[in-house]
């Protein structure tokens, strides 16, 4: 009679697409035996990995996540090698170490420099808590430079005496931006690179990726320290060539992006493309000529027509316009945007978008395309009837083809819209008496 022999094997990995075989087992009713796969080191390394990296990667990430990381880990060393520095001379301003210093003196110069940080990160939120994950590319770098601006402030301190609590408060308060809007861009950019709804891992993964940082960070930090003490000269050498690698690692991650959702001067962009030429860039494409830059600095060097997206004016408030413009509210809500949730105004080069009570977040993205429509068209001397024309022709064709190039048309990412407007029409008949 022949003995049954059974073969099975051990695999290892987050997902199907991704799995490594570890172990061949072999059995029969007399014998076993086992074959691992793999060395020793590999499995160990591959434990070590685990610790730093979401599961199931690089299948589970965008492949963006990984330039990202290696220049936001660069940006983040630097960061804690400098606040050695500017911590150092702030202790000593404070009177660490001499004994003139009181406790009370420095722990009162301590406590308006944390109160004056909390104060304005809430007044920071209340103004633009809604704008920043609309535009996570520059207020990342916004918060980075606000950063850097307050370590300086703690540096230049001891040198200012007399305006000592003052310097060490605004310092404060430029890093308190830095902590809400890094955080608020943090959340947008890991449900970015999160393809298999992994965010809270990627999050995880990247606390101990920024604990490794700022360890050796702190580390180095020290040492250069200890080096550079009494001698300010290379302090602050060290400080402002670090400063400078930080800006440009932080431009360098930014740039990495390639995010796939639609904000207004991305939309700008693909809806420009789409009118030369019929067809949508990819967002690879998008990523490298869209501005990360606040637009002030961009505007320098750029032609106004880059910024068409600037004129538009999104969920005005009707209660603000004025008795002409409400004729022509009106007239427009009877008639071309009749049927629609939004109705656009044009006034003095600007156009303004009143949405309905009742529109959604396709309404709202429709709106915005149109609206930059007509203020493409007013250029030309054009009119509402060719904007809406071009709309109920070509609309529904730009959105197919901007998910087909792997663009999320789910929403417009833009401020909130806290003005909304409804509008009925009725019909008044007159009876001769």
């Amino acid at each position: 009679m022949a003995v049954a022999e059974m073969v099975m094997e051990e695999w290892n990995g987050s997902s199907s697409a991704n799995l490594t075989r570890t172990v061949l087992l072999t059995a029969t009713s007399s014998s076993y035996s086992i074959q691992r796969s793999g060395s020793r080191f590999v499995e160990f390394r591959r434990r070590v990995l685990a610790a730093f990296v979401p599961e199931g990667f690089p299948g589970s990430v965008t492949p963006d996540y990984v330039p990202f990381q290696i220049w936001d880990s660069l940006q983040g060393l630097s960061t804690y090698i400098r606040c050695m520095l500017s911590t150092q001379a702030l202790l000593g301003a404070i009177g660490v170490g001499e004994q003139t210093a009181t406790v009370i003196g420095a722990t009162f110069q301590w406590f308006l420099r944390d109160f004056t940080g909390m104060l304005g990160g809430v007044l920071f939120t209340f103004y633009q808590g809604s704008n920043l994950d609309s535009n996570a590319k520059m207020w990342r770098l916004v918060a980075d430079f606000m950063n850097d601006l307050g370590m300086l402030m703690d540096l230049v301190s001891p040198i200012f005496p007399s305006g000592f609590v003052v310097i060490i408060c605004l310092g404060s308060l430029s890093r308190s931006f830095t902590g809400v809007a890094s955080g608020a861009t943090r959340a947008a950019l890991t449900q970015h690179f999160a393809l298999e709804n992994n965010a809270a891992d990627i999050s995880a993964k990247e606390g101990s990726q920024e604990t490794v940082a700022t360890m050796a960070g702190m580390v180095m930090g020290m040492l250069l320290a200890h080096v550079t003490r009494g001698q300010p000269l290379f302090i602050w050498f060290s400080f402002l060539s670090l400063t400078l690698f930080h800006l440009f690692a932080n431009y360098k991650a930014v740039r990495c992006l390639c995010l796939t959702t639609l904000n207004t001067e991305r939309t700008s962009i693909l809806l420009q493309h789409f009118m030369d030429t019929g067809q949508v860039l990819s967002p690879q494409r998008v990523s490298r000529m869209e501005h990360v830059l606040p637009v002030w600095i961009n505007f320098w060097g750029s032609k106004s027509s880059s910024f068409l997206y600037r004129r538009i004016k999104l969920g005005v408030r009707i209660s603000s316009l004025k008795h002409i413009e409400m004729v022509e509210l009106f007239n427009l809500a009877s008639s071309l945007y009749k049927k629609g949730k939004y109705v656009l105004l044009e006034k003095e080069k600007i156009v303004e978008v009143i949405a309905h009570k009742e529109s959604t977040a396709a309404d709202i993205l429709q709106s915005y395309i149109h609206a930059l429509m007509l203020a493409s068209y007013s250029e030309k001397g054009s009119s509402h009837a060719e904007s809406c024309l071009w709309v109920d022709r070509y609309y529904s064709i730009f959105i197919t083809k901007l998910k087909s190039s792997g663009w999320n048309v789910d929403r417009l990412l833009a401020p909130s819209i806290i003005w909304r407007a409804d509008w009925m029409q009725h019909s008044t008949n007159e009876k001769d008496n």
